[in-house]
C-alpha cells in the first residue's frame, strides 16, 4: 500500500508541459496566465477610482507578469521567459527599417539608439542586477545582421560563395568562442577541510545586512593551531579577513581574485563583469573572451567593407560611410546601408574594448585592479586614463602576455594552508 501511495504522489507531481510552479509554490497552467492576478486587479482598481498606487504595487504586478510569461517545454513543466531578451526582438528591426526611409531619420535612429542602450547599461548597474537585454541584443544583431546580408546583399549578385561563405564561417567561429567564454570564469570554491571554526565579528561586513543578529554576523574562518603570541596572532587574523575573507561567499580568495556583485560569486583573477555575454570575464574565460572580441571585429569589419562595396561601388571603402549618393534611391539599398552604418557603432565600441584588453594584458593589470587603483591614485597613468600600470604583477610585455596564455593551466592553485591565513 505505501508504494502504491508513493506511486500516486509522484505522477501526481509529475508535471506536464504546460504546467508550472508559480511564485506562490502552487501548481499552474500557462494557459490561466492572464487569471486570478490580485495584484493587477488591486492596481487597476486603484487607477479606476484616482486613488495613490501602493509603493509596491508596481513591482509586485511585474513580479506576477514575469512569472507567468512561460512557453511549454517537452522535457518537464513550463519555463519561464525572461522579458529583457524581447525589446531588442522589437526594437532593433522595427528602428532600422524606420531609419532607411530617409537619411534624416537615420541620423535621429542611430544617434538615439546607442543613447538608450547606454541610459539602460547604467540604470542597471547602478541596481547591480542581471539582465539578458545585451546579450540578447549581441546575439540578434549578429544574426538579424546576417540575415540581412543573405537576403538583401546577396541577390544583388556582387558578392560571391567566396565571400559568403569567408562571412559564415566568422559567424559561426564567433559563436563558438561565445559559448566556451559563456561556460565558466574561474569561481572560487569553498575548501571545507579547512574551515573549521566560528568568529563572530560585531561589526557590519561588506555586502551583508547590518541590522542582523543585532549587528554580529557568524562568519565561518579558518583559525591555526599554532605557537605564538594571541597579540600578533588577532593583527593577522584581522588583516586576512579584510583583505582575503569574502563574507558573502565564506571563502578564503587568492591574490587577484574578487567579487562580483552582480553575480553573486568570487572569480579568479577577476577582470570585469561583462554586460554582452552576461558573466564574469576571469581566469578561466579571459583568453576566450578575447579570441570572441577578435573574431566578432574582424567578421564585422569583413562584412561592412563587402555590404558597401555592394550598395556603393563608384566610392572608396574609407568615404562610402560618409558620402554614398543615391544609396536612398531604394528602400533595400537605404536598409543595407543604415545596418552598415549600425555594425560600425558597435564595431568602434568593441573595438575600444580590444584595445583596452590588450593594453591591460600588456600591463598585466586586470580592470577591476585599474579602477581601483585609479580610485586610490596608487597607479600610472596616461592618455586619459587608458593606460593603467600598478608595477606590481607586470615582468615586462613578453613575460606579461606569456602568463596570460597559460593561466588557463592554473585553475586550481595550491590551497593555502591553515597557518597562512591568519
Amino acid at each position: 500500500m505505501k508504494k502504491r501511495a508513493n506511486k500516486v504522489k509522484e505522477e501526481e507531481e509529475t508535471l506536464c508541459c504546460c504546467e508550472y510552479v508559480n511564485r506562490h509554490g502552487e501548481r499552474s497552467n500557462v494557459a490561466a496566465c492572464c487569471c486570478d492576478c490580485e495584484d493587477l486587479d488591486d492596481a487597476c482598481d486603484r487607477f479606476l477610482k484616482r486613488e495613490p498606487q501602493k509603493p509596491e504595487s508596481l513591482s509586485q504586478v511585474a513580479a506576477v507578469v514575469t512569472d507567468r510569461i512561460r512557453v511549454p517545454w517537452l522535457w518537464g513543466g513550463a519555463r519561464k521567459v525572461d522579458l529583457s531578451i524581447i525589446p531588442p526582438l522589437i526594437l532593433l528591426p522595427v528602428l532600422l527599417h524606420l531609419a532607411a526611409f530617409h537619411f534624416l531619420l537615420g541620423i535621429v535612429v542611430l544617434t538615439a539608439l546607442p543613447g538608450l542602450v547606454l541610459w539602460y547599461y547604467y540604470f542597471t548597474h547602478r541596481k547591480k542586477g542581471r539582465t539578458l537585454f545585451f546579450l540578447s541584443l549581441a546575439l540578434f544583431s549578429l544574426a538579424y545582421m546576417y540575415y540581412l546580408f543573405v537576403t538583401e546583399v546577396l541577390p544583388h549578385g556582387d558578392i560571391g560563395l567566396v565571400q559568403l561563405s569567408v562571412v559564415t564561417v566568422g559567424v559561426i567561429l564567433t559563436l563558438v568562442a561565445l559559448v566556451h567564454t559563456k561556460r565558466e570564469p574561474g569561481i572560487v570554491l569553498p575548501k571545507p577541510e579547512v574551515v573549521h571554526s566560528t568568529v563572530t565579528y560585531y561589526s557590519p561586513l561588506a555586502d551583508r545586512d547590518p541590522d542582523l543578529h543585532g549587528g554580529g554576523q557568524d562568519v565561518t574562518m579558518t583559525v591555526p593551531n599554532r605557537a605564538g603570541s594571541a597579540e600578533q596572532s588577532g593583527v593577522e587574523l584581522k588583516e586576512s579577513s579584510r583583505r582575503n575573507w569574502c563574507p558573502v561567499c565564506r571563502v578564503v580568495r587568492p591574490p587577484r581574485a574578487g567579487h562580483c556583485r552582480i553575480c553573486g560569486v568570487c572569480v579568479l583573477r577577476l577582470d570585469h563583469h561583462c554586460v554582452w555575454i552576461n558573466s564574469c570575464v576571469g581566469q578561466a574565460n579571459h583568453r576566450s573572451f578575447l579570441l570572441t572580441l577578435v573574431l566578432f571585429l574582424l567578421t564585422s569589419l569583413y562584412g561592412i567593407s563587402l555590404v558597401l562595396q555592394s550598395v556603393c561601388p563608384r566610392q572608396h571603402l574609407l568615404t562610402a560611410l560618409l558620402y554614398c549618393p543615391g544609396v536612398y534611391n531604394q528602400y533595400s539599398t537605404a536598409l543595407c546601408f543604415t545596418c552598415a552604418w549600425y555594425s560600425s557603432i558597435v564595431t568602434g565600441g568593441l573595438l575600444h574594448l580590444l584595445v583596452v584588453q590588450i593594453i591591460n594584458i600588456s600591463y598585466n593589470v586586470t580592470e577591476r585592479e585599474a579602477r581601483v587603483a585609479l580610485r586610490d591614485k596608487t597607479a600610472r597613468s596616461a592618455y586619459w586614463g587608458l593606460v593603467v600600470d600598478t608595477g606590481v604583477y607586470s615582468r615586462g610585455i613578453c613575460g606579461n602576455w606569456a602568463e596570460f596564455m597559460t593561466m588557463g593551466d592554473k585553475l586550481n592553485p595550491p590551497s593555502r594552508a591553515p597557518t597562512d591565513l591568519v
